[in-house]
């Protein structure tokens, strides 16, 4: 690639995540030798002003990880332009394409969805979308099965899929990828990896932070189109899709459309015993007072702002084995994590008295606050007790444990990964145009079951766990959320 240029180059996105991201990338190393990178948005600013506001997104980041360089400022420093654009027009578009020459760009729209589709078409027009060129898209394209497809028909008559590259940053963590590493690389789980072995798994995001003054946004889209269909569904297919022939790229996606297909729809008869909706009122947030969410919106509304499902997936290996999902804001906590809940043992040869109950083991991937994998088995109490006593412990499986002299490393931005997987034009971690369509499908068919039940949200305090039905999805069949780290 000859350049990358960020569309929205001067949001917040950029500056926040994209821009740090690539200092980075260029303090380890790792970015391509000559590859310029441009910012490119409406204001009318010089390539010094730009280039300023960047450094000071971008130090008070490395700095925290301790990894500030002035080297690495001055050679990202070399790498930087500015132009100010309409990304819709052609013509505006016309000194980015001086600049670059033929050489191959990847053009990052770190803009809203709403204007994919002007803006792929002025590239194709200015000449920004030949063979050798790419576009990256942030999540979300469209808000349901119809605006996805008229938004990515106009991505297809500038782009070839193979030039797509669908972002999705929970793809790009570390933890995310070791599973796929946990998985396929070792003989232990794959065994047990099915509904024989597993009673079920449970998906949460949970957010402390409200919809506050994004909730023009938010309230188009709530937390069903906004967390759930992009994604908790890509971490549920990692979980549950068939081992690949190879990690090529398609092999990989092909295996996740086949998990999204086979999600059993949600009809409004039974919408209201399988999905919960809610939405917060005032409570306290982190110990602060929070406002519910109609007053920050201004006026009351039926958007959701949390949202619990139970998914059945339809197929040989996870019939049976229902996957728990929930996300929302003001919770309870800030955490991601998907569990892995093994069946009990068939049957217990220690008495459950003075010996300690038996717990079934339970594999726990964190996403955050903190990146960790834990598996709590059963053990031995150590002592000279005559009757043997059990306790759970917590295996880790976390990087450099066993190694005390380890150094653990520098916690990365998930966009770091993908933007340099964007540049080398590796799709692996990216979503291919038919899982987004088949995502979109069953997302839409929730909906249209929440509006035919006339399925309001259940209103939950500010700083809990959300509505009491959520407990109630698990409560039904004996289950229960986890509650701790592991």
């Amino acid at each position: 690639m000859a350049a990358l240029v960020l569309f929205g180059g001067g949001g917040d996105l950029a500056m926040r995540m994209l821009l740090p991201s690539l200092y980075f990338l260029e303090y380890d190393g790792l970015l391509p030798d000559g590859l310029k990178i441009i910012g490119a948005a409406r204001s009318d600013e010089s390539r010094d002003e730009y280039v300023a506001k960047v450094r000071s997104a971008v130090e008070g980041k490395a700095r925290a990880e301790d990894a500030w360089s002035d080297d690495a400022w001055a050679r990202l420093d070399a790498r930087l332009d500015y132009v100010p654009v309409d990304a819709t027009d052609p013509v505006s578009l016309k000194p980015i394409k001086d600049r670059v020459g033929d050489g191959g760009v990847t053009s990052f729209l770190a803009v809203s969805p709403s204007l994919y589709g002007r803006i792929v078409t002025a590239l194709k027009a200015a000449g920004l979308a030949e063979a050798t060129d790419r576009v990256v898209l942030e999540k979300p394209v469209g808000r349901d099965l119809q605006s996805f497809l008229q938004i990515d028909d106009a991505v297809a008559h500038a782009f070839s899929e193979d030039q797509v590259f669908r972002i999705d940053h929970y793809l790009g963590k570390e933890t995310v990828q070791n599973l796929i590493a946990l998985r396929f690389g070792n003989t232990i789980f794959e065994p047990l990896w099915n509904s024989l072995s597993i009673d079920h798994v449970q998906i949460t995001v949970g957010e402390t932070v409200g919809v506050g003054d994004r909730w023009p946004y938010y309230d188009e889209y709530g937390a069903l189109r906004d967390m759930l269909q992009n994604h908790m569904l890509q971490l549920l297919c990692l979980v549950a899709m068939e081992p690949p022939s190879d990690l090529d790229p398609d092999s990989v996606r092909n295996e996740k459309v086949k998990v999204i297909r086979s999600l059993r729809p949600i009809t409004k008869d039974e919408a209201e015993q399988v999905t919960v909706r809610g939405q917060y009122v005032a409570g306290l947030s982190e110990g602060k007072p929070a406002k519910p969410y109609s007053e920050e919106r201004g006026q009351p509304s039926d958007t959701e702002t949390f949202v619990a499902v139970r998914v059945d997936i339809d197929n040989w290996r996870w019939a049976g084995t229902p996957f728990f999902l929930r996300t929302g804001k003001r919770l309870a906590e800030k955490r991601t994590e998907i569990v892995i809940q093994f069946k009990p043992v068939p049957h217990s040869i220690f008495d459950h008295g003075e010996r300690g109950h038996i717990e079934a083991n339970r594999l726990v991937i964190e996403l955050q606050p903190e990146e960790d994998i834990s598996l709590s088995v059963m053990n031995k109490k150590p002592g000279l007790d005559q009757r043997m006593k059990l306790q759970p412990i917590q295996m880790s499986l976390s990087w450099g444990q066993g190694d005390k002299d380890a150094k653990p490393p520098r916690r990365r931005i998930a966009y770091e990964r993908l933007l340099l997987d964007a540049l080398a034009g590796d799709s692996t971690l990216f979503v291919r145009r038919d899982e987004a369509e088949q995502a979109w499908k069953w997302v839409d068919e929730v909906s249209d079951a929440w509006r035919g039940a006339a399925f309001k949200p259940r209103y939950y305090t500010a700083g809990t766990w959300g509505p009491s039905e959520s407990d109630r999805l698990l409560e039904r069949d004996g289950r229960a959320w986890n509650t701790g780290h592991g």
